[in-house]
Parts: structure tokens; sequence; C-alpha cells
């Protein structure tokens, strides 16, 4: 026969673990996290690789318009990061996202090579999961998505700087950090956020905080 504790017991016994584990256990990521974060990431790649043609077009139009002009339409490139970390809220959500997509626009290769894709991912990732840490993983907001879009593209415009636009002057500079910055808010930020809250209408991400979220205010 098996002897039982008593409820009091146990209680007092438990309790200072779970109050001890309840607000980290919420960070620990899970199978089903890194699966799913997987997905975002190789879906996302797969988007890059269709961008890394498709920009070309409105590339053509705008270069001439103004130099600099073109950092609207880096927002396609920065997605991952905001949308992996609005859907699985955990630390690293963003940078292991944005770097996956990268991970498979260079697999399958593109104009830029495989190292500098992988580093341009990893620093778009930073750029976005800063943001995130900065509201210790707790605000999920439209505009704290849009800070992280901003992030990702504030931090990618830099690295391009360096690495692609060597030299261009103040002029040039201004305006594509205030371009790249707009898109990452606004496409990478804020089209992120409503697709998120779309997934969760559906009810495929009850298994997430993101999802239960939605659920409760329907």
């Amino acid at each position: 026969m098996q002897a039982s504790a008593s409820p009091s017991t146990v209680t007092t016994a438990d309790a200072p673990a779970s109050r001890n584990t309840v607000g980290f256990g919420r960070l620990r990521w899970r199978v089903v996290d890194i699966v799913v974060a997987s997905v975002i990431g190789v879906a996302s790649g797969l988007i890059f690789l269709l961008w890394n043609i498709g920009y070309l077009g409105p590339k053509g139009l705008l270069d001439p318009l103004l130099p600099g002009l073109q950092g609207l339409l880096d927002g396609p490139w920065l997605f991952a990061g905001v949308l992996g970390a609005l859907i699985i809220r955990k630390p690293g959500a963003a940078l292991y996202t944005e770097t996956l997509a990268a991970v498979v626009s260079a697999l399958v290769g593109n104009q830029w090579g495989g190292f500098l894709t992988l580093e341009a991912g990893l620093v778009q990732g930073l750029g976005a999961e800063l943001i995130f840490l900065i509201f210790f993983y707790r605000a999920w907001k439209l505009p704290v998505a849009m800070l992280a879009g901003a992030g990702a593209a504030i931090a990618g415009g830099i690295n391009n700087l360096v690495l692609w636009y060597v030299g261009a002057d103040a002029g040039f500079t201004v305006i594509y950090m205030i371009s790249t910055t707009i898109s990452g808010a606004v496409i990478a930020g804020a089209l992120s956020w409503f697709l998120a809250r779309g997934l969760a209408a559906t009810g495929a991400l009850d298994r997430f905080a993101s999802g239960r979220e939605r659920r409760d205010l329907v």
C-alpha cells in the first residue's frame, strides 16, 4: 500500500517551487515551440527566395527616383524574426526564425552568397530580438511589433551600409535608413502582427499564449 502525503504537506513543500518556476517556465522552449519556429523559419526562407528575384523590378523603378529609396524594399526580408517572436513569445525566437530563414535562402543560393546572407539574417534577427528583450518578453502589441520591425531594419540597414554601400554620402545614408526603417516597421512589424492575429483567430495557435490570448478576447 502506498502512503499518501496530506494536502497540507504537499502545499507547503511544493508552493515555493511553483512560485519560482512560473515566471521562468513561460520562457522555456517546448518541443512544439521548436517545431513551429522551424516551420516559420523555413516558410519565411522560401518567401525570401521569391523576393530575392521579385524585388528587382521595384528596385529598378525606385533607384532613378531618389538614391537610397530602395530601402523601402527591405521589409520582406525582415518579417521572419518578428513573426516568429509574436507567435512563440520566447527568448531567441526572433533570432532563430530570422536566421533559419536566411539559412534556407543561402542553401538554395542567391546573388549575395551564403556567408553574407547568414550574417545578414543574424544581424536582422538580433535587431528584432533586442526590442522584445527591452520589454522583457511581455509586450506583444502592435506598437512593439512595429518597433521590432524597425529594430531589425536599423540593424540590417547599418550592416548593409558597412558591407554594400561603402563610401555612401550623407544624403544616401539618411534616405536609405529612413526608408528601410519605415519598411521594417510597416511590413515586418505591422503586417506580421496582423498575420499572427489572423492565425490565432483560426485556432491554429491554441497551444501558444498568442493563440489563447486572441481566443480570450473573442
